[in-house]
């Protein structure tokens, strides 16, 4: 069938469903705007690229119902230097881009099902989970396939990203970590092998980019694992319980399945010189995993480690096989520690310790102490008493994405969590985190920078907190578009920014 359309629909308007009306509806926006509107004003000391990506279809699926988050990833580049703000945005020149644009319709099929797709690709990614700066390049992240690098001044894509033939998976995690102190982006893939294998690989690259380590393990079941963490001597693997069945997408079905009779598994693996036999299989009651905060060694070599967790299907499109999901509204996530002997011979995990009780996700640290003890997290939540107008809200959100309305910000010495609150029409994005610059290295300090979508004037806000007087913002920098819900993005700052 290489080359031949499959019979299939085709649409010349996105379907009237929630993931693609109001808030939701793609954006579709490429090109520049100089100078945005700020009020308040931006800290002269702030200097650097905030880059974003979302998924944002360029042309109406032909699969019924298709997930928000299955669109062409389009790359969002604010440049921040003396006080003002310039935008720009382009798509990721994926294959798939690159063919359907050229048909003028769309190929792709279902979320990671090629058994789906009109025709056959070689690489069916979106490129749209995560942008992430290494080594003189953005890599446009999408965990089903090698990144694709684009420049970080103009956003062109340069193609697919192999390292120089180094890349050993056939898959790249959305979330690589970085060393800050030896510099090392530690990656992992699962599915490694391909759709519905077992395999995880993980692997190092140096700050010259040659691979350092390279570690072969087998998961206990074939599942998702999003997120990552690592300490100065571990690697933290955190599998989300939604499950792959290669004969079920051959039949036309989900790549994922949520299975709610499988423990949370947590796959601890020395960081150097390991084996795959080395890797241990830690367990807790069926749990969803969230985005991690961070993990590190505590003085007796425990482990620590933070991050939300709900006992609810989270990625509540993809039902258990009896097509049971939860409600949006009853899913919530709670801050939590797990704290733990990593050479333990017992695999059951201790009861974690609740840190917050708000519903919260998309955690954020101090990249600098990253793997290392953390006093701080920054993070999305939801607190319905700060007197959010949901009437206005739920008409216009459209679907899909969960809703957060403030940022809450984790001091773990006092155990207080300050909230930013943007408006009453006002939900967040993913936060990020720059730090101060000059004598002050104090963990935390600097300014938290978020994506906020204001439903009144249904168009998007970039708000700038300094962490020291976290409840006011210090600027808001006003965009004339809508950029519908993003995934993941990451600051850059200019002296580490090494453009060709």
């Amino acid at each position: 069938m290489a080359g031949h359309f499959r019979a299939t629909k085709i649409r010349s308007a996105f379907p009237e469903l929630p993931q693609f009306s109001e808030f939701m509806k793609p954006c579709r926006f490429e090109g520049e705007i100089q100078n945005l509107e700020v009020r308040g004003e931006i800290p002269q000391e702030i200097d650097g690229t905030f880059y974003r990506v979302m998924p944002d279809p360029q042309l109406p699926p032909f699969v019924d119902n298709d997930p928000w988050f299955n669109g062409d990833g389009n790359v969002s580049a604010f440049r921040i230097q003396d006080g003002h703000c310039h935008f720009k945005q382009r798509y990721v020149r994926t294959e798939k881009f690159i063919r359907e644009r050229a048909a003028k319709r769309a190929l792709l099929g279902k979320y990671r099902n090629r058994y789906t797709d009109a025709v056959e690709f070689k690489i069916r990614s979106t490129a749209n989970t995560n942008i992430v700066y290494f080594n003189g390049r953005l890599l446009a992240c999408k965990e089903d396939s090698p990144p694709y690098a684009m420049d970080p001044k103009t956003l062109e894509t340069i193609g697919l990203e192999d390292f120089n033939g180094q890349l050993p998976s056939m898959t790249f995690t959305a979330h690589p970590k970085l060393d800050p102190d030896t510099k090392e982006l530690l990656c992992f893939g699962y599915e490694a092998k391909g759709d519905g294998t077992p395999d995880v690989c993980y692997f190092s690259i140096d700050s010259t980019g040659r691979f350092t380590e390279t570690v072969w393990l087998i998961s206990p079941i074939v599942a998702m694992i999003h997120d990552f963490a690592i300490t100065k001597n571990w690697v933290l693997f955190p599998i989300i319980p939604q499950t792959c069945d290669v004969e079920r997408m051959k039949q036309g079905g989900e790549h994922w399945q949520w299975n709610p009779d499988v423990p949370f598994y947590l796959g601890v693996l020395p960081r150097r010189r390991a084996s795959g036999s080395d890797v241990k299989w830690f367990r807790a009651p069926n749990a969803f995993p969230g985005h991690t905060v961070n993990a590190y060694e505590d003085d007796a070599g425990n482990i620590v480690f933070d991050l939300p967790l709900t006992d609810k299907n989270a990625f509540f499109w993809w039902p258990d096989a009896e097509g049971n999901a939860p409600k949006p509204e009853e899913i919530s996530a709670q801050l939590v520690r797990f704290t733990f002997d990593p050479r333990s011979t017992n695999l059951d995990l201790p009861t974690p310790e609740i840190i917050g009780k708000d519903d919260c996700e998309f955690p954020r640290i101090d990249d600098r102490f990253s793997g290392k003890e953390h006093a701080h997290a920054i993070f999305d939540l939801m607190d319905p008493s700060l007197g959010t107008d949901f009437s206005t809200i739920m008409p216009r959100m459209g679907g899909g994405h969960p809703p957060y309305n403030a940022l809450g910000h984790l001091d773990y010495k006092s155990k207080k969590i300050s909230k930013y609150f943007p408006g009453p029409t006002h939900l967040v994005q993913e936060p990020i985190f720059i730090p101060r610059k000059g004598p002050s290295t104090a963990e935390g300090d600097g300014w938290a920078m978020v994506l906020v979508n204001n439903y009144a004037s249904m168009s998007s806000e970039l708000h700038v907190l300094d962490t020291r007087d976290f409840e006011q913002p210090q600027a808001v920098i006003y965009l004339p578009i809508r950029l519908r819900a993003g995934l993941h993005g990451n600051w850059v700052d200019a002296q580490d920014l090494t453009l060709s």
